[in-house]
């Protein structure tokens, strides 16, 4: 760990827990804001972008999920709960899934059939984002109440990688409403739940202090269960939809590369 590393951190153990989760998950969400600019500005966004950018946030998410959930929960020992964990935590995402209605780039509208035509499709996108944020911003929230250090490296880790999921929320908004406001508004919103949900490990912690042995691993490997499942339902068909199946490799190993090198430099 770098000196001014030491420093930060050293400064973040000495405020409440609260404090914490809210300065180090302010760091994703307001990346994912970031990610909206190019829109803004109005430049040309490509589906060759678009795929890179969610492949290099696959792989990010995949090796956070191993390196900094599943193996930490592991070393706890409490196998069972962990992998208990997995299952439930994919699952959630599963029902979510199942019964939000919403609407993804590529693969379109899922959820209860009706829905479709009551909601309008920016509102649809908007849900599909919360739902795929919800494990991420409790991976950022499980990470800091385990490990300041940790947190901040997933803090980070998300935060790069939510910039190019930052733009591929903002480009399908802006390209149904023709609105640079509603564009700028769903990625901020994106960003916002990913903040509330890295809040949700700290409110069960708080409710069952007495159990934070036993509830850490589960929350933990909850998470991974459900960025895994996001990973592999959500992202992989996004990104192998449009025919640039090199590009959307490049960026699922630059990714995987760059979480490693985070995770090894700053861990």
């Amino acid at each position: 760990m770098i000196p001014y590393e030491e420093e930060l951190i050293v400064w973040l153990n000495t405020l409440p827990l609260i404090y914490r989760l809210l300065i180090i998950g302010a760091i994703p969400a307001s990346l994912t804001s970031i990610g909206a600019v190019p829109v803004i500005l109005g430049s040309k966004i490509t589906d060759k972008s678009i795929d890179f950018g969610l492949g290099f946030s696959g792989g990010i998410m995949l090796v956070a999920s191993f390196t900094s959930l599943l193996l930490p929960a592991l070393e706890s020992g409490f196998f069972t709960i962990v992998y208990l964990g997995i299952i439930i935590g994919a699952l959630m995402i599963f029902a979510l899934d199942k019964t939000i209605p919403h609407l993804h780039i590529v693969k379109g509208y899922e959820g209860p059939k009706g829905y479709m035509r009551a909601l309008k499709s920016s509102f649809l996108i908007a849900l599909a984002i919360i739902i795929h944020n919800i494990p991420e911003g409790m991976t950022v929230g499980v990470s800091v109440i385990n490990n300041t250090a940790t947190g901040l490296i997933i803090g980070l880790a998300i935060g790069i990688q939510d910039i190019p999921e930052g733009l591929a929320v903002a480009f399908p908004v802006y390209r149904i409403t023709k609105s640079v406001e509603k564009a700028l508004g769903i990625s901020f919103l994106s960003g916002f739940s990913e903040l509330l949900a890295g809040l949700i490990p700290f409110i069960i912690i708080s409710l069952y202090p007495q159990a934070i042995s036993t509830i850490l691993p589960f929350l933990m490997s909850f998470s991974a269960g459900a960025m895994i499942y996001v990973v592999v339902h959500e992202l992989v068909p996004e990104i192998y939809s449009h025919g640039h199946d090199d590009l959307s490799t490049l960026g699922f190993f630059s990714g995987f590369l760059i979480m490693l090198l985070l995770d090894t430099l700053l861990g």
